[in-house]
């Protein structure tokens, strides 16, 4: 017998504020950046110059903007609840439709097209991320327990192989995706608390020349521009809060659940679990912890060590354990690593699940192909949306386990996509509350308002980079650019082409319309 869900062609609502909040969690994956995302960051430099020193800075810079932006969420997720799966797309069109006057009404299409397109840079690249580095951090455990270092070919066939598990597991339905990805982040939970307390005992204990002179010295910001540099990487630590906003057609309570959701999954994981371990990662960096040896065979330490260095937290795990306990450091780090890896399943499951989403949500509307709008009669998922992700992100993850560079290209396009959305959200909020009896300086304004500005901060950030900093990061931080805009030219073609689309005005008033259509009738 077909499901209720396949006869009316929706999902189910299964998703309790747990469900919520968990997914979201997964998607921030509490201790996975830490390991994927700390090479990367330590390799970014400015005109020569390393930011490292600003790591926990720019991630707390990014944390602020990612509070203003999930509370510009939750409370559009508070007055639009019927959001469904069109999360931001949806609050684009809502927010002018509900409009008094015409001139704003006709802009709603135009609105909610645009900010949908441009998701697609955020939600879509993203999971082809989290495949690159389930890969490569596959191949450090690989080479940790067998000292054999896998070649880029198995590397690659390791992320597809990878894309497609995770595909399989979201196609079957967000209650087994939620329920695997709840376990993993308890487990990662608790491998956080473990590595930083033992990193803050290893430094008080052991006293030596370490990167940062004392404790104050993670958290005083030591240059602006080196801080937001920072945080064009640290946002990939932290997005996914807004994601669960894409899931109300799947929450049992959407006018409360998603909006506290939102919040709950942030402060968990960003306020507490990323900023105590990133306090402790870059309180143990030292020439003791961490050394690598440059291609011309130049010994480096500390944060240019960590540069070079595919799994640096790994390393300094091993030497910490090590020296403390007279050995098994590399037993250790490939359990920290295994729960890590745990958690990019949970990761990618969640990215997976909700990114599509928003895609489902065009392709129902028409503005995007059909195939991504068809939702299974027994397990109520858009299979077909999630099977081309889950193909995308293979060929991502190819591309992204090929070198640094690459990683680092597809994680500045992901990002510049990001703060994007996240910009043009918060302006959705002040839009939305504009008219509205219940709106309040301070949380429809000042908070979103700032929130927009922070994230065009960004933006520029990335620019900046590509201007000044030089060598493969200035490249890099190019070809991320050419990306995004690459994809918005395909979003004018795409609306210029599609058949379904032509004769829809993106420049109409629905009101004035339908009020048309009765005087005729």
């Amino acid at each position: 017998m077909a499901s209720e869900a396949a006869t009316t062609g929706e999902m189910k609502r299964t998703l309790t504020l747990t469900g919520v909040t968990v997914n979201a969690m997964a998607f921030i994956a509490p201790g996975a950046f830490l390991w994927t995302t700390f090479q990367l960051q330590a390799a970014q430099s400015i005109g020569g110059r390393t930011t490292a020193l600003d790591m926990w800075t720019g991630l707390g810079f990014a944390l602020i903007l990612a509070f203003l932006t999930a509370f510009s969420y939750s409370e559009l997720a508070r007055i639009y609840p019927k959001g469904g799966t069109g999360s931001s797309y949806y609050y684009a069109e809502a927010a002018l439709l509900d409009k008094d006057q015409p001139h704003l009404r006709r802009f709603a299409r135009l609105a909610k097209v645009s900010l949908g397109w441009v998701s697609h840079l955020y939600y879509w690249i993203y999971p082809g991320i989290m495949v690159a580095f389930a890969a490569t951090l596959a191949g450090y455990i690989w080479t940790a327990i067998t000292g054999i270092t896998l070649s880029f070919p198995v590397l690659a066939i390791i992320a597809v192989i990878f894309a497609v598990l995770c595909g399989y597991v979201a196609f079957r339905g967000i209650s087994g995706s939620t329920n695997t990805v709840m376990a993993i982040t308890v487990i990662q939970l608790v491998a956080i608390a473990a590595f930083s307390a033992f990193a803050i005992y290893f430094r008080l204990t052991h006293p030596g020349t370490y990167a940062m002179a004392k404790a104050s010295t993670v958290v005083i910001p030591h240059s602006f521009i080196n801080i937001i540099a920072q945080s064009t990487i640290a946002i990939l630590l932290l997005v996914g809060f807004e994601a669960v906003t894409a899931l109300a057609a799947e929450a049992k309570r959407p006018e409360k659940d998603i909006r506290r959701g939102v919040l709950l999954s942030l402060a968990i994981q960003g306020g507490v679990a990323y900023l105590f371990q990133y306090f402790a990662a870059n309180f143990v960096v030292s020439p003791t912890t961490i050394t690598a040896k440059t291609a011309a065979g130049k010994v480096v330490v500390g944060y240019a060590a960590a540069a070079l260095d595919g799994a640096p937290i790994g390393t300094m795990l091993t030497h910490m354990v090590n020296t403390v306990f007279g050995g098994a450091g590399t037993a250790v780090s490939v359990l920290m690593a295994l729960t890590v890896l745990l958690a990019l399943v949970g990761t990618t499951l969640a990215s997976l699940t909700a990114g599509v989403r928003i895609t489902y949500a065009m392709a129902r509307d028409k503005e995007m192909p059909s195939i991504l709008g068809l939702l299974h009669g027994k397990f109520a998922t858009p299979h077909g949306g999630i099977w081309v992700l889950a193909a995308l992100s293979g060929a991502l993850g190819v591309y992204g386990v090929y070198s640094l560079d690459a990683l680092t290209q597809i994680t500045l396009a992901s990002n510049a996509g990001t703060f994007i959305v996240y910009a043009a959200s918060c302006l959705i909020a002040i839009v939305a509350f504009a008219s509205r009896k219940d709106r309040s300086i301070l949380k429809h304004y000042v908070i979103p308002g700032t929130g927009f500005l922070m994230n065009i901060a960004e933006i520029a950030g990335i620019i900046y980079l590509a201007v000044t900093a030089g060598g493969a990061m200035a490249k890099d931080a190019y070809i991320a650019i050419g990306v995004v805009i690459a994809w918005i030219i395909l979003g004018f073609v795409w609306v210029a082409l599609n058949p379904a689309m032509r004769g829809k005005k993106l420049l109409h008033d629905p009101r004035a319309l339908e009020e048309a259509n009765t005087a005729k009738a």
